[in-house]
């Protein structure tokens, strides 16, 4: 009983010591240097490679009205080996929704973000099998972090609706239909046949595996579930409430929340989808949050210490930068 209470209070005064350890650190940093700029692009970084030309054209610009139903967005860094098969079943997919649909249009753009295997051969080779209208690849200068990546991807986009997926094919991609029909349920009107009416809509749908949380539970080591328990709290305390799974890379959003969402991202790193919930939330923009399958694949690039770690500092620098003005968000005025 006395090691217990023992174990009590040093919970309790953790809970306490850990969030004011976090605002120091994050006050030190806002005070030495700002580490999240906005993301810019360079020159190479605004063209893809036409599939049958190999001539170079310039990417679109979130500004400009859609032109496809749906775009998806997938961060790749140095994922040679995961892509392909990513890639067979996105396309798969969608290929048969076209067969079904003749008029629905899509595209898919891979962002290399600073790889240095062969991962912008695989996505070239897919432009050229299929298109790079319907394939392209946006090659960076450098590596800028996963929310960097796909900023720059959600910039380049032209769908109505703008999906972001991890390249490693962890989530089922015909869950798709799951996001979408949350998406209808928010907008009041479908995705897949009036794209014009969900454009200037302002709603996203995200995937979510917390109904998958007691089964990892038992695979995880104690230490690890200690983290993510953590973090889930520090999301909780410092920014997004009511959303059980922040970090599942599937993400749909309407054009117009994707262009309110992303132009006040600051967050490079595995964070950034909490500051994304954190902006859409403060906007009183509508979220659902939809169960979804997800199979752990081999080759992430997530250190289980380190990560987390780093993601509970994003977390302490993202309230205290919107708390203190040196962040904001830029469409305070939306409708």
């Amino acid at each position: 009983m006395e090691l217990l209470s023992i174990l009590w209070n040093i919970i309790l005064i953790g809970l306490v010591i850990v969030p004011i350890l976090f605002v120091a650190i994050c006050v030190v940093l806002y005070l030495v240097t700002d580490p999240y700029p906005i993301v810019m692009r360079y020159e190479d970084e605004k063209t893809y490679r036409d599939s049958k030309t190999g001539a170079r054209h310039k990417f679109p610009d979130l500004e400009q009205p859609f032109s496809v139903n749906l775009s998806v967005v997938v961060p790749a860094y140095n994922e040679e080996d995961r892509l392909p098969s990513m890639l067979e079943e996105t396309i798969e997919f969608l290929e048969k929704r076209l067969q079904d649909h003749p008029s629905y249009k899509y595209e898919i753009i891979v962002v290399s973000d600073g790889s240095r295997d062969k991962t912008v051969k695989v996505a070239e080779s897919f432009a050229e099998k299929y298109g790079s209208e319907k394939i392209r690849c946006l090659e960076l200068v450098k590596n800028r972090g996963k929310g960097g990546a796909v900023r720059l991807g959600v910039q380049s986009s032209r769908g109505a609706t703008i999906l972001f997926a991890d390249a490693d094919g962890a989530s089922k991609f015909e869950d798709l239909t799951k996001l979408e029909a949350a998406l209808k349920g928010l907008v009041k009107c479908d995705p897949l046949t009036q794209p014009s009416e969900v454009s200037d809509q302002l709603a996203l749908a995200i995937g979510s595996r917390a109904h998958l949380e007691k089964e990892s539970l038992a695979t995880r080591s104690v230490f690890r579930n200690i983290l993510m328990y953590g973090f889930h709290f520090l999301v909780w305390l410092f920014t997004v409430k009511g959303i059980k799974d922040t970090q599942c890379g599937f993400k749909l959003f309407t054009r117009r929340a994707a262009k309110v969402c992303f132009q006040s991202l600051h967050v490079n790193r595995w964070a950034f989808d909490v500051e994304l919930l954190y902006i859409a939330q403060k906007l009183n923009i509508p979220i659902a949050e939809i169960p979804v399958r997800w199979t752990e694949i081999e080759g992430s690039k997530v250190t289980p210490v380190l990560s987390w770690i780093q993601m509970g500092l994003d977390l302490g620098i993202i309230w205290l930068k919107y708390m203190i003005g040196a962040w904001k968000i830029k469409s305070d005025k939306v409708d």
